[in-house]
């Protein structure tokens, strides 16, 4: 399939594998990109992890969608770096795997990932096991070329609502095609939860830039996402309301939000954001 292992795949090399256990990797940030979502970064991890697992369980099951205790969230990565990817197992069954994880870019943390868990389900439901089990190999070995990823598309979003400093509420429209579909899944297209990530730091970063208790040329940043929970997978075409309630603020260089996803009125997905301003220099 075409974009198969390249439109939507961060991981270029295996270094190190303990199969169950851990593994290190990295993925070369495509120059080319005007950018790379800090989002993308967990996807990273998440992907090395889920390479670990598939082949610990021998391409029976993949992790599909999940939930993260906490993700922290550094600098943003720039086109042209190199992700340095590693993560710990904490227990691999056919059910569902748990790990931890972080990524470094030029020797600083970009991110890092407590105690995420991924529901397993067949793997053929999904992609085709051959393809998966040789992708593996290939990612043990030389590694595959880099350079391939061609970015994704701007989120589809309206603003429905806007209470100053308190709430902001949208409609996200999923794409019905999209090239990402190649690799979220061949045989199963799922949006995937780290470009809904994405698609929720963005709303809350615009809803927040203009509150006027920042201090002046203050660069806004989400830096912190505790319990984020996908309960659904999200289909091509689907319309998604995002919700957004900001807590009343407790520290002039920060905002906390507790954010929520609903298809149809049925609640989908929640989590919150923490976000920073720092200086813009």
């Amino acid at each position: 399939m075409s974009g198969h292992f390249s439109a939507y795949s961060f991981v270029d090399r295996i270094a190190e594998l303990d199969a169950g256990q851990r593994a290190k990797g990295f993925f070369l940030v495509p120059s080319h990109l005007s950018r790379f979502p800090s989002a993308l970064t967990a996807e990273a991890v998440g992907q090395l992890a889920a390479w670990n697992a598939m082949a610990y369980l021998d391409y029976k099951v993949r992790p599909v969608a999940g939930l993260a205790a906490e993700i922290r969230f550094g600098p943003e990565v720039q086109p042209g770096q190199r992700l340095d990817l590693e993560v710990v197992i904490e227990s691999c069954e056919s059910d569902a795997v748990s790990y931890s994880g972080w990524a470094d870019a030029d020797g600083v943390r970009v991110m890092e990932l407590d105690h995420s868990v991924g529901p397993m389900l067949p793997m053929e439901e999904f992609d085709a096991p051959d393809a998966v089990r040789e992708r593996f190999q290939l990612l043990c070995g030389p590694g595959a070329p880099s350079g391939r990823f061609a970015g994704v598309p701007e989120h589809d979003i309206e603003i429905v609502e806007r209470l100053a400093e308190e709430r902001v509420r949208a409609i996200l429209r999923v794409p019905r095609e999209a090239h990402f579909f190649s690799d979220h899944f061949p045989r199963r297209p799922v949006f995937p939860g780290t470009l809904l990530l994405d698609a929720q730091i963005g709303l809350a970063l615009k809803f927040a830039a203009d509150w006027p208790r920042w201090s002046s040329g203050a660069a806004l940043a989400v830096t912190r996402v505790p319990d984020m929970k996908m309960r659904s997978f999200i289909s091509p075409g689907e319309v998604l309301e995002l919700r957004i309630d900001f807590a009343p603020p407790s520290e002039p260089d920060k905002a906390t939000a507790t954010t929520g996803v609903r298809v149809n009125g049925k609640s989908i997905a929640s989590g919150k954001l923490e976000i920073t301003a720092g200086s813009s220099k």
